[in-house]
């Protein structure tokens, strides 16, 4: 009960779609790529606010999952374990990226690969905020959580924006249930407070009143 959120591992289903990964199935690998990602770059640009970094680190992401998936156990959903790498991308990106910005070239050309293909394909469809709300308060809600920590951030990213069940968030950020439950309680709160202060009206100058005598 008290120790780390724990989600259903991966079906049969999507066993067998793991085992033809595992044997370096082209077909697969792109059916990857289309599922999930849009997913991956909508959840790392939410993070770092930059469209090239967000491609960058979803290429990132990608590479990383072909090389580690023939390590993959089946104690999580595949999709757990996607988020895991992205969140751990961003983190990365975070930290390094003023160091090796000017200096890394991506693998494969932004135009040919198949990431930034299915990212093309998807065009702006995966923005579930996109069909409720203005392209103004999208940017008003991004510029506020920009505001937040990066754990905060994330939290929010996965649970409300991505739909992610409270025990897959706890799965791919390491933590308890609980622990999800009360730091995203604290994390509404904080998004709630940034955007007031974003749409509080700015002070003015203070009019000065001429009297005639």
């Amino acid at each position: 009960m008290f120790g780390l959120a724990t989600t259903r591992p991966a079906d049969a289903e999507e066993r067998t779609f793991i085992a033809e990964l595992q044997v370096g199935s082209e077909e697969a690998y792109n059916r990857l790529v289309a599922q999930y990602a849009p997913s991956v770059y909508r959840v790392a640009y939410r993070l770092l606010n930059n469209p090239a970094d967000a491609s960058d680190t979803a290429q990132e992401v990608f590479l990383r999952v072909f090389r580690g998936i023939g390590r993959f156990q089946n104690n999580c959903s595949l999709k757990t374990w996607i988020y895991r790498i992205t969140v751990n991308a961003v983190s990365n990106q975070n930290r390094w990226w003023h160091r090796h910005r000017g200096n890394e070239v991506s693998l494969d050309s932004p135009e040919n690969s198949p990431v930034s293909a299915s990212l093309r394909q998807s065009d702006r469809s995966w923005d579930p905020f996109e069909s409720v709300v203005s392209q103004e308060t999208q940017e008003l809600v991004q510029k506020a959580l920009l505001r937040l920590p990066e754990s905060a951030r994330a939290l929010l990213i996965l649970r409300e924006m991505e739909g992610l069940s409270y025990e897959e968030v706890g799965e791919i950020l390491h933590v308890s249930l609980g622990t999800v439950k009360s730091r995203l309680a604290r994390a509404r709160l904080a998004l709630k407070t940034e955007l007031e202060a974003l749409l509080a009206p700015a002070p003015g100058p203070v009019p000065v009143w001429s009297h005639a005598d």
